[in-house]
Parts: C-alpha cells; sequence; structure tokens
C-alpha cells in the first residue's frame, strides 16, 4: 500500500491532493494507495473533509525504511518525515521551487509544474481519466484550488487553475463565490487554537543567509480575530522560535477581502525585514503591506535580514 501525504502543518491542498491521488491510483490505475497527513489538518482543511464526506486521513509522525510513499505539494526534506530518505519515494508532485536535498531508491517521476495548486497538476496527469473522478474528488479538487488561490485573488493564480475551478463548479452546480466564502469563513474561525498553534498552523521553515525563519501566514476574511490577539501572539513568537529551532517566527495575517496582508512587528529584527524586505516604513508593532497575499510568490523570494 502506496502512502500518499503532503507537508506537515496540511492546509487543503496538502489534505485534498493526497485524497484526490490516492482515489486516482486505487480506483483508475489498480494500485493500492491511501491518503494520510503529517499533523492536523487546518480548520479550512476540516471543513472540506466534512463538506464532501470524506473520512478524515490517518495521521502519521515518519515512515518505515523503505515503505513506498508518494509526496505531493512539496519537495522539501524539512516539511516531510525525519525518514523520508530512507522510505522508497517513488514521485513527487509538487508546485513549489525545487529545494533539494531529497534521496530516493532509483529514478522517480517528479511532476513539478509553475501552477497555483497541486491538485491542478493532478487533473492535467489523469489525462482522460480526469472525467472518472467522483463528485467528492471534484469537490475535493475545487476546494484545493479555490484554497490555494483565494478565490483567483493570489498572483499565483493561473488561467489554467481558473478555468479548471469553473468547469469542477460547473459540473458540481456550485457558485464559486458562495462555496469559496463558506471555505474562508471556516478558515477564519481560529478563536479555539493556541497561539503557538496559530503560529504553526500554515508555516513553512526559510532561511536567509544564516538566519532561519519559521514563515506563518493567516489567510482570513477576519483578521481583526486575530490581530485581537497580537499582544500575546507576539509573545509566544521566541518561545514557538526556540523549540522549533530557528531564529524568528515571522506572522503575515492575509486580509483575503482587501487583498493585504498585516505582519507583526515584535522586535528589531522583525522590522528590519519589514523594511528591507517590503519597502515598509514600520511605526509600531505591525505594519500593513498592500497587496502581499502569496508566500510563496510575494514573501519568501522577498526576504531580506
Amino acid at each position: 500500500m502506496i502512502k500518499v501525504f503532503g507537508h506537515k502543518s496540511p492546509d487543503t491542498d496538502s489534505t485534498g491532493s493526497p485524497i484526490i491521488w490516492a482515489w486516482y491510483l486505487t480506483e483508475v490505475k489498480g494500485t493500492p494507495a491511501k491518503a494520510v497527513l503529517l499533523g492536523e489538518p487546518n480548520t479550512e482543511a476540516a471543513f472540506v473533509i466534512d463538506r464532501w464526506g470524506f473520512d478524515k486521513p490517518e495521521i502519521i509522525s515518519d515512515v518505515a525504511d523503505d515503505e513506498p510513499v508518494i509526496i505531493v505539494d512539496t519537495n522539501n526534506p524539512a516539511e516531510l518525515p525525519d525518514n523520508i530518505n530512507n522510505a522508497d519515494v517513488q514521485a513527487i508532485i509538487d508546485h513549489h521551487k525545487l529545494v533539494g536535498g531529497l534521496e530516493t531508491k532509483g529514478p522517480i517521476n517528479i511532476t513539478i509544474r509553475p501552477l497555483a495548486c497541486t491538485a491542478t497538476i493532478m487533473n492535467n496527469l489523469m489525462g482522460p481519466n480526469a472525467d472518472k473522478m467522483t463528485d467528492p474528488i471534484k469537490g475535493a479538487m475545487l476546494s484545493c484550488i479555490l484554497s490555494d488561490t483565494l478565490e483567483f485573488r493570489s498572483p499565483t493564480t493561473t488561467d489554467q487553475d481558473k478555468a479548471l475551478a469553473e468547469k469542477l463548479a460547473d459540473d458540481l452546480g456550485l457558485s464559486i463565490a458562495d462555496y469559496a466564502a463558506e471555505m474562508f469563513a471556516a478558515k477564519s474561525d481560529v478563536s479555539a487554537f493556541s497561539d503557538a498553534e496559530l503560529l504553526r498552523m500554515d508555516s513553512k521553515e526559510y532561511g536567509v543567509g544564516d538566519t532561519k525563519f519559521r514563515v506563518s501566514v493567516l489567510e482570513t476574511t477576519a483578521p481583526q480575530m486575530v490581530l485581537d490577539r497580537k499582544d500575546s501572539l507576539m509573545a509566544s513568537m521566541s518561545d514557538v522560535a526556540a523549540e522549533d529551532g530557528v531564529d524568528q517566527v515571522l506572522l503575515f495575517v492575509v486580509d483575503i477581502l482587501n487583498e493585504e496582508a498585516t505582519m507583526l512587528i515584535p522586535n528589531d529584527l522583525t522590522k528590519s525585514v519589514a523594511e528591507k524586505s517590503f519597502d515598509a516604513t514600520v511605526n509600531g508593532d505591525s505594519v500593513v503591506l498592500p497587496g502581499i497575499m502569496s508566500r510563496k510568490k510575494q514573501i519568501i523570494p522577498n526576504l531580506k535580514v
């Protein structure tokens, strides 16, 4: 049985895409596969699982030597199980830049394409077999695209992502605007999470020179719900950074509807990062960054210390 999984801190794409690909391998290709997660899905991903009637995939902490796996929505060893290089990685399907550091047992299929969403790539790879998708699988695919593109607001959105989402929504008889609003409402309800959980919920480790960051992004239609916790979130950043072995947590609260991000500024390092990376003028413990929506395309590539 092949295990299919995405990155740690699973968002909708890293939850839905393993479900989609495990279905495709099992039901279409006749290769038994199972979707698993590397952590608890975020609130939006949990909503999608429930909305389309899936069982929550098993959460695993590591993989065994020689265990057959397929990696989706990442190729970064820092976002994968510790023992990943001893597993039998059989394929990678991703839409992020190539990081390096993964080692495989032999030649494998690697598909990395500049699209907004892993699920869009999977639709391409299915070819004519995409017509065999069930409504729940179509729903998962639509959800992945709307999440990763922020309903086409993100600069990562391509014409292909948008056209596929519109076709899927038409097939399902859904209004994209209405369904996306449901998804984003689920994503915005973070009241049950601790500060540390929020800082890790949708985050990636990234180094700039000798400085290691945990770059956290919270996408929401209710930014004030997060910003009301600004003081306690900033107080928690140093503990999270120390526990995770990084120098600093950077938190960006992305306002989906107003298409801007608020970056929290707890110290001189984060102030310097904001001013050098985004040409911002910082006065106080936060700064609004107009137009900043994408960690992949607008935040991480611009980080300077």
